[in-house]
């Protein structure tokens, strides 16, 4: 269930706090930090396709546009590992790796309360698009999709628990309101848990990615450090 190994890099780190992880001719790899979007949104604020645009085009004085395709996204306030891809080719076979469901990818979060053991959550799910926030429940009714993920749980330590996801399904803001809906609302989430004036950005992280490299066709994982920042420096 949960994905053994990973590469290791020497972390490049650029603007806005973007770290890249690994770069070859078909794909780059990047940790996004909390509140970076992972595509523009219109808006002045800054995104990863963008940066990691103007990152290839001056390393390698590339003439024109930069050609970058995002194949899987992270929510805003959500940091983690991405794959890019740098070729038509190795987006189109990111892709088919992503509805085949052969990416792994394995989430760390801090929530309130002790969590205990390991286990599975299936609920019902539906997105409110105008008000961008979703509602869980545990029976189906028309609307609702299902969804599940299993979650294992880590380390507890005053009164929150450190803990590992992996998505059954990937439905929009999935963990944040099944972990709420669970009576154990990840920290610092604003929009489905309470504020916490300790924790500046939600204690959410993609932080482990596994993929099939779409040249080579070898699996490759990779695993970005924990956050020193509060609740991660708990468990650091």
């Amino acid at each position: 269930m949960w994905a053994d190994g990973k590469m290791d890099c020497e972390v490049i780190t650029i603007a806005n706090g973007v770290k890249v992880l690994f770069e070859d001719n078909h794909v780059i790899v990047a940790i996004k930090p909390a509140g970076v979007l992972s595509q523009s949104d219109g808006s002045a604020s800054p995104d990863m396709l963008t940066i990691l645009k103007a990152y290839i085009k001056e390393k390698y004085n590339k003439p024109g546009e930069v050609y970058l395709g995002l194949v899987q996204r992270l929510d805003r306030p959500v940091s983690g590992v991405m794959v890019f891809a740098r070729t038509s080719k190795a987006a189109s076979r990111l892709s088919e790796q992503i509805r085949n469901r052969r990416v792994e990818k394995i989430y760390r979060l801090v929530v309130e309360g002790s969590l205990k053991g390991s286990g599975r959550l299936e609920n019902f799910i539906s997105k409110d698009e105008d008000r961008n926030t979703v509602t869980v429940l545990d029976s189906e009714k028309p609307g609702f999709k299902a969804c599940y993920l299993d979650y294992k749980a880590i380390s507890t330590k005053n009164g929150v628990t450190l803990a590992e996801v992996k998505l059954g399904t990937g439905r929009s803001h999935q963990i944040r309101a099944q972990m709420a809906h669970a009576g154990h609302p990840i920290v610092g989430d604003l929009k489905y848990g309470k504020k916490d004036a300790s924790c500046r950005d939600i204690a959410l992280e993609a932080y482990k990615l596994t993929f099939e490299h779409p040249v080579k066709r070898e699996n490759i994982t990779f695993e970005a450090p924990i956050p020193a920042s509060y609740p991660w420096s708990l468990f650091a």
